[in-house]
């Protein structure tokens, strides 16, 4: 059976860039060329999507490199394509459910947020001590 690669990646404005991949089940043997059209369609401009609405891991490159006004939230659709890789997907769906979340998230409304308080709120939390 073949699977679904779907590429992506997470631009800061300097055009520094961190890449992944996730692979899905693709058990109806979808065409990618609709399934692209598809993905396209419900993807903001440029292919552009907020990772954690469907579920994907942030390449955010600040959690390597500190925090700078070029960051933001969006990540960037790359391309897909058939693989006889084993699905990678951590919560086990398939291209088919994987796009029923891009779509239901893309007729919603990608939730923009600034990384810079995301990551505020995270530190802050790990760094307060815990209260009974």
């Amino acid at each position: 059976m073949s699977n679904v690669k779907f590429r992506y990646l997470y631009r800061d404005a300097s055009n520094y860039k961190s890449w992944a991949d996730v692979i899905f089940s693709n058990a109806p043997c979808l065409s990618l060329e609709a399934l692209e059209k598809a993905l396209r369609e419900r993807l903001l401009p440029d292919g552009l999507f907020i990772a954690r609405q469907i579920r994907l891991p942030e390449l955010f490159l600040f959690r390597e490199y500190p925090i700078t006004q070029d960051d933001h939230c969006f990540h960037e659709f790359s391309s897909i394509e058939v693989t006889g890789e084993p699905a990678t997907d951590e919560f086990g769906r398939s291209i088919v459910e994987f796009f029923g979340e891009v779509d239901r998230e893309g007729r919603e409304g990608w939730r923009t947020f600034d990384p810079l308080d995301a990551w505020a709120l995270s530190t802050a939390a790990l760094s307060s001590p815990c209260r009974a």
